[in-house]
């Protein structure tokens, strides 16, 4: 039988190409997206074909609602998403703690399936400087989890599996590329239009984009806002 684990599943690229990894390394693939009142909702569609292409044996949608306090570009309207480039500091497209949620629901699923692996698609290298993306968070969060689930009884660890975090987007894309992942199925911009297309200004889309030109593969994403004009 093979291990189970549980992917969790943005919708995005990094994502897709941390579910193919998990294949590649021979794991029953669950896949894990949120509806957590995000303003945009094109990316649980592209969570779910991401899922089917992918070869995930169950793709569950957990419903939570972030939106409730705000404090974030993707889940307040009144919070504009900014256009002007990465900057180093922690911007208003943070969700406050939200990979710690998302984390802890994993376990949680994992627990009821017997799958101890959970594979996420953080990076700290080409990213925006999510506190929650980092190596360290990563590590105490498995020994967290170790402590407040029957793995502390049952004697076995959480293997919180990130096979990104120290590749810069254009290694990630080019490690999808050889794994066969279809980035046209995905949807990273944090401010996409009404027809789900991408803003090409944001964050994300600047560094999707600019690793698709490092890695010298073409950009299959759908922008509504030129690249040449941003």
């Amino acid at each position: 039988m093979r291990k189970k684990a549980i992917v969790l599943l943005s919708g995005g690229l990094d994502s897709a190409t941390c579910l193919a990894v998990a294949r590649r390394d021979g794991f029953e693939c669950h896949t894990l997206s949120f509806d957590y009142g995000q303003r945009h909702r094109c990316e649980l569609t592209a969570s779910e074909h991401v899922a089917a292409a992918g070869g995930s044996v169950e793709h569950r949608v957990f419903k939570l609602d972030l939106n409730q306090w705000g404090g974030s570009a993707l889940t307040d309207p009144a919070i504009p998403v900014p256009k002007t480039g990465v900057t180093g500091e922690i911007p208003v497209t943070y969700v406050p703690a939200r990979n710690l949620v998302f984390l802890s629901i994993a376990a949680a699923w994992g627990e009821v399936l017997d799958a101890h692996d959970i594979f996420i698609g953080v990076n700290s290298v080409d990213y925006s400087g999510y506190p929650d993306c980092r190596a360290p968070f990563i590590r105490a969060f498995a020994e967290a989890a170790r402590l407040g689930t029957c793995a502390a009884d049952e004697n076995w660890q959480w293997q919180i599996h990130t096979p990104l975090q120290h590749l810069s987007k254009a290694e990630i894309i080019t490690l999808g590329n050889r794994l066969g992942v279809d980035y046209s199925l995905t949807t990273s911009c944090y401010d996409p239009d009404t027809l789900g297309r991408s803003c090409g200004r944001c964050d994300s889309c600047r560094l999707r984009h600019a690793g698709f030109v490092e890695a010298g593969l073409p950009d299959p994403t759908l922008y509504f806002f030129s690249q040449e004009k941003k």
